[in-house]
């Protein structure tokens, strides 16, 4: 339960940074509850690639712990 309470939070605090701090004057307070906008490209770009590292590590263990050596007659 938490985890989808996390994620909708993060959702939500995401889209109103991208979507909707654009279209406010730069001097509205609710600017300073939020990053740059140069974050909102970088953040995400940064956890694909972990994701993509962590994806990668597991199928090499999986693979590398699953391999059989072949039998030399």
């Amino acid at each position: 339960m938490s985890l989808i309470v996390f994620s909708l939070m993060l959702f939500t605090y995401y889209s109103i940074w991208v979507i909707v701090l654009p279209f406010m004057d730069s001097d509205h307070v609710l600017h300073k509850y939020f990053l740059p906008r140069e974050y909102s490209v970088i953040l995400p770009g940064i956890a694909a690639v972990v994701l993509l590292l962590c994806i990668g590590a597991f199928t090499a263990i999986v693979l590398w712990k699953n391999h059989k050596p072949k039998k030399v007659n």
